[in-house]
């Protein structure tokens, strides 16, 4: 623009040019380095230079550039691929194979990560035998996976990695006994128990991959599993050779595995080595590996940064005295996860019912001893506080003023002394006014701010939280991973009876929180709650909303179209509800989020308008995932996802679309084809607070 004949840049006397090249490189580190490499270092002599600093080349990041595009892959690594060390292409799972070929151009590279990637034996193979620098690398093993093609270079490089991540969809090895120096080895179990076809899988590794994996360097073992008995089948090959010899430097050892899994020989032999032999810095096991055993009490401990005993039967008598050595100083654990341990908070669990009250003294021991703590998850239990004043589980953890994410159960938010009083709301009748005619559509917002109340003040405590979720005790989602939706759910618990939008409020004043679940919080009226976090809370860019107020109604409907206008910040939202309606009007609203780039919605008998969510894709650019399970019917579904496809695909190349009856028989099938990195992040419902270790992969 010409402004009185000058410039805008020098009537304001700024020229960005002007800046320092420290500045500028700092500037430029906010820019995608595809951006850096293809458009902005041609703009200028300047720019042409700094884009290609080392600081900014060393690592590229294109895990969620999803703007990228096989073109794009083999231009950037031509132009810079001798000065990449460390290249995260994690759940790129748009590119071809082909896209892989070019990465053998980066000969320094320290780090690649190809999770989600399209990669056969052979591409891996002939890419590894280039990378004699390769320190760490994560890959998919899909079936069809077979070590034996890989040449003699490829597994000389992989005998010099130190650092493995796998993800396992068919049962094998993978590269493992290849990797003879491994320090860190993450493994995460996809493999379905049934085929396409309708087969049932075994556990039992195929021929050629009975090659021994070499432990004894090991210093951090993972293992995720996802539902299925062949995954479990399969750790336990894996976990064999860990009981012959437990490493010497073992510091973390972490298995998740969902529902039972049960404790054989040889894996109560490898934990008695471990008893013996290992001090642990970071731990999680199968909860039948600790309920009723007196594991705890032998395992010791170095300097904790990381404990898990999800679903566990564990005691809060038993977690002070056995793990926290009796309310010592722990100040170097940062990340506790004790969701769905419903006894945690109570000193003993042989006559407790999971509804009574906490033991607030438990707590606060935890709250004291544990006083560095960045990630704390209370998540799927009962944990009701007492009457007495000054004893409220949220006064005590606002003493935690380093959490970073927090995860709590509805009920324990309840502000029980404001509410003795008063009659429990019943979710499931029509919400009342003051004597006022209500016209839809119009916005009747109105609560109270309860500066007073106990979970307004913890809010007010914890500047740094990031990330929030205020999940129901007895909250489960529609969709569960490998099963049919699930048609009913369980009512809410009693005492979050009074949880609604003065609450969700309350979570307004959390100023830089950029991810936000609030899941079964049946007081919900109107939602104006949600406008108070769109309007303060600008750094938001995850948004999960389920079963909120009434279940036969959408009551914070207008609530969420006005939030919505709000959230500039925004790249993805998941939304629940039974009865759901995606028109056009929730549709516009969504169009003001200009950065969304993935939506899942989920609705029993909800409905869709098909012309909304064609406009919708066509404004909002960004969008490369849409995801709805809805009530409408199968040719209703196609015949959109298909649009969708046929109008967008071919300018977003990442673009994931799947429109699909939420109670149809086939919905496994369908769910099985989602890439993992959209499966995991968002289409799936789960609590991810102190979900994994911070940084366990970079």
């Amino acid at each position: 623009e010409i402004v009185s004949g000058e410039s805008e840049e020098e009537s304001s006397g700024v020229n960005l040019m002007e800046f320092s090249d420290e500045i500028l490189l700092h500037i430029l580190s906010y820019v995608p380095c595809t951006d850096l490499v293809l458009n902005v270092r041609r703009t200028c002599r300047k720019l042409a230079t700094l884009c290609l600093d080392k600081s900014l080349t060393h690592t590229v990041l294109l895990q969620k550039d999803y703007k990228v595009n096989k073109d794009k892959v083999k231009q950037l690594v031509r132009d810079i691929g001798k000065e990449i060390y460390q290249l995260n292409m994690a759940g790129c799972y748009w590119l071809p194979s082909s896209s892989i070929d070019h990465i053998t151009r980066c000969k320094n590279l320290v780090k690649l990560n190809l999770s989600g990637c399209r990669i056969t034996s052979l591409h891996l193979s002939k890419m590894l035998s280039t990378l004699q620098h390769l320190r760490s690398l994560a890959i998919d093993v899909n079936p069809g996976f077979d070590a034996s093609q890989l040449s003699s270079e490829c597994k000389a490089t992989l005998s010099r990695v130190l650092e493995l991540k796998q993800t396992l969809y068919t049962p094998s090895y993978g590269v493992v006994p290849c990797c003879t120096s491994l320090e860190k080895l993450l493994l995460y179990f996809e493999i379905l128990d049934h085929s396409r076809e309708g087969f049932m899988l075994s556990g039992q590794l195929m021929v050629g991959e009975s090659n021994v994996p070499h432990y004894q360097n090991l210093r951090v073992f993972y293992a995720r599993l996802a539902p299925g008995y062949v995954n479990q089948e399969v750790v336990r090959l894996y976990l064999a050779v860990l009981s012959d010899r437990t490493p010497e430097n073992l510091h973390a050892f972490l298995i998740s595995a969902p529902g039972s899994f049960a404790e054989t020989g040889a894996t109560k032999n490898l934990l008695d080595s471990m008893a013996r032999n290992v001090r642990l810095d970071a731990l999680q096991l199968p909860k039948a590996w600790i309920n009723g055993s007196g594991l705890l009490q032998h395992l010791k401990f170095n300097n904790p940064f990381y404990f898990s005993f999800s679903r566990c039967t564990l005691s809060g008598g038993q977690l002070i005295q056995r793990v926290m050595n009796g309310g010592k100083d722990l100040k170097s654990l940062t990340s506790l996860n004790l969701s769905g341990c419903i006894h945690c908070l109570a000193p003993e669990s042989l006559f407790r019912k999971a509804e009574d009250d906490i033991d607030s003294s438990i707590l606060e021991s935890l709250v004291v001893s544990c006083c560095n703590l960045r990630h704390l998850n209370l998540s799927a239990a009962h944990h009701h506080s007492s009457k007495n004043i000054g004893n409220h589980l949220c006064q005590l953890l606002a003493r935690l003023k380093h959490l970073l994410s927090l995860a709590l159960p509805v009920c324990s938010i309840t502000d029980v002394a404001a509410n003795m009083e008063k009659p429990p709301v019943q979710s499931n009748v029509m919400p009342q006014t003051l004597g006022k005619k209500v016209r839809i559509g119009i916005q009747t917002y109105s609560h109270q701010k309860p500066h007073s109340s106990v979970f307004w003040t913890l809010m007010g405590s914890l500047p740094f939280l990031e990330n929030l979720e205020i999940i129901g005790s007895s909250f489960s989602s529609a969709m569960p991973r490998n099963e049919p939706a699930i048609r009913n759910s369980l009512p809410p618990c009693i005492r979050a009876q009074s949880v609604g939008d003065a609450e969700v409020a309350a979570i307004g004043q959390v100023t830089y929180l950029q991810s936000l679940t609030l899941a079964q919080l049946p007081n919900i009226l109107t939602g104006s709650g949600l406008v108070s976090i769109g309007l303060q809370c600008q750094h938001l860019r995850t948004l999960s909303l389920a079963n909120l107020g009434m279940m036969g109604n959408v009551v914070y409907m207008s609530a969420l179209m006005d939030m919505l206008k709000h959230c500039k910040c925004l790249r993805d939202l998941r939304l629940e509800q039974p009865y759901f309606s995606a028109g056009a009007q929730f549709f516009q609203a969504l169009s003001h989020c200009s950065s969304l780039q993935r939506l899942c919605i989920v609705s029993r008998s909800g409905t869709l308008q098909s012309d909304a969510v064609m406009s919708f894709m066509a404004n909002c650019l960004e969008v490369v995932m849409c995801h709805m399970f809805m009530g409408e019917s199968l040719t209703v579904c196609k015949n959109l996802q298909q649009s969708l496809v046929r109008s967008f695909q071919a300018d977003r190349p990442a673009l994931n679309v799947v429109i699909f009856p939420l109670l149809h028989e086939d919905l496994t099938e369908v769910i099985r084809d989602v890439p993992m990195r959209h499966l995991d992040e968002i289409t799936l419902f789960k609590s991810r607070v102190a979900e994994e270790p911070p940084n366990l992969w970079w």
